[in-house]
């Protein structure tokens, strides 16, 4: 099997073709594909890749000591291996795990006013530190991060076409149901996407052997392979503080409200004393940070209470590989994806939604007569979401949507075990489709649906 695509290819080829391009630094989780995607790129569009990794190449990390000069910094590299062939305007220069050599961004604005050599950095967010970073090459570079696979390119991994998908995603956007058998073989891969996750390795294993013999082992493995690196990367923070909250998310996930409580972690422990620890898990790419808005009201930054947050795994497959046997055996023989009172369908649409490029929020009034899971916002409305792992009631969907309280907020969105269809109120789509949302919102006009629903003219 040829390697997995990913949206990243595209994106990369449209940097090369840029005339402006600025030096990139693709920033993400580890074992989410940066290397290889970055290697595949560099393989298939230049003449020559000068490839060195920190990590490995320890040896390298002194080419910046001389200065930031293009021409040092080449002669010390060949120096050390001269064999590399330097092709001026025909080579791609390969910094991978930049983390172990933050001299390195410095000398991206070299390379850009010298402008004969690309250059892509790659590192794991949670040994970067970008504050560090951020001071060097200011306005000479360009970031992109990096995420696991997201169900587009899980689809793309079973064989599925663009065309296919694009299918599916035109029916979304006029509101016609799906046929019986698009729905039924559509929610069986996302049903796979969630027991699996996106990391490659583990998504690989599956679509190549056609089973998930072995799949859990790798996601077991992938939580301790993080728990290892905080231990490594965490500095100037307690990591027995960060390793707490880190294996304590899925415990909170399994109870009603999933609210995360510091105080609830161990024995005595305060809010003030695991500052920084919350923010190190987030800028690391292992979870993503739901907090509770103070109104559901726009805007959404700034709006929200900073100690009343929900933590989710920045890839389900990871809350997949933390729950126990029984947990997992009913998952995995039953189907049974109301394990942990849903968690597992929230964690999804958190991840679906994070990938988009969407902060999460969720709302939850004083009595708790209002709750909502997820927003997301067109160019005038904010947007409620709601996850329904049974399909039930949506009476706080039909709340903020009607009362005159909430005047930021026309429609919503449902999610759940459902086909497509509009109600005048709020669009119900089946959980799959909540990779296309902010397609959908930036596409979809409303009055129009509104008025096509009630039977008016255009």
């Amino acid at each position: 099997m040829e390697r997995l695509k990913r949206k990243i290819d595209s994106f990369l080829l449209n940097w090369k073709n840029d005339d402006q391009r600025l030096p990139l630094i693709v920033k993400g989780a580890r074992q989410i594909g940066k290397t290889e995607a970055i290697k595949y790129f560099a393989k298939n569009n230049y003449k020559s890749v000068i490839e060195i990794n920190f990590a490995l190449q320890k040896q390298y990390k002194d080419i910046f000591d001389n200065g930031f000069e293009v021409e040092t910094i080449l002669k010390n590299i060949s120096m050390k291996n001269p064999s590399f062939k330097i092709i001026p305007y025909e080579t791609l220069i390969f910094f991978d795990e930049l983390q172990d050599c933050v001299n390195c961004a410095t000398s991206l604005k070299s390379f850009k006013l010298d402008g004969r050599y690309d250059v892509i950095c790659s590192g794991s967010l949670m040994g970067i530190n970008y504050s560090e970073i951020e001071s060097n090459s200011v306005g000479y570079k360009e970031d992109i991060e990096m995420h696991s696979l997201d169900f587009e390119e899980f689809l793309w991994a079973k064989g599925y076409t663009n065309e296919q998908i694009e299918s599916l995603y035109q029916n979304m956007l006029a509101l016609t149901p799906l046929t019986k058998v698009e729905f039924e073989v559509m929610l069986d891969n996302f049903r796979e996407y969630m027991v699996l996750g996106g990391m490659p390795a583990i998504v690989y294993r599956f679509v190549t052997q056609k089973n998930y013999s072995g799949t859990l082992k790798l996601q077991q493995q992938l939580l301790l392979d993080y728990e290892e690196d905080i231990t490594k990367y965490a500095q100037g923070l307690d990591k027995a503080k960060i390793l707490n909250v880190y294996r304590r998310i899925p415990v909170f996930l399994g109870k009603d409200n999933k609210k995360y409580q510091i105080s609830k972690i161990a024995k005595n422990a305060r809010n003030r004393e695991y500052i920084g620890t919350i923010e190190w898990l987030d800028n690391a790419g292992i979870i993503n940070v739901c907090y509770c808005m103070e109104l559901p009201e726009l805007p959404l930054k700034g709006n929200y209470n900073p100690n009343n947050y929900k933590l989710y795994f920045r890839d389900t497959g990871l809350l997949i590989g933390s729950l126990d046997e029984e947990a997992q055996e009913d998952l995995r023989n039953n189907k049974n994806f109301n394990t942990y009172k849903g968690a597992i369908y929230e964690n999804i649409v958190a991840d679906m939604l994070v990938k988009q490029g969407y902060p999460v929020y969720f709302y939850r009034n004083e009595k708790a007569t209002v709750e909502m899971d997820f927003f997301a916002r067109d160019l005038n409305s904010l947007v409620p979401i709601e996850v329904k792992a049974n399909d039930g009631a949506t009476a706080s969907l039909n709340t903020l949507i009607s009362s005159d309280t909430y005047p930021d907020i026309n429609y919503g969105i449902k999610l759940a075990n459902r086909n497509i269809g509009f109600n005048g109120k709020f669009y119900t789509f089946p959980y799959f489709m909540g990779c296309f949302i902010k397609r959908f919102l930036k596409e979809n006009n409303h009055i129009e649906q509104l008025n096509r629903l009630n039977n008016k003219p255009l």
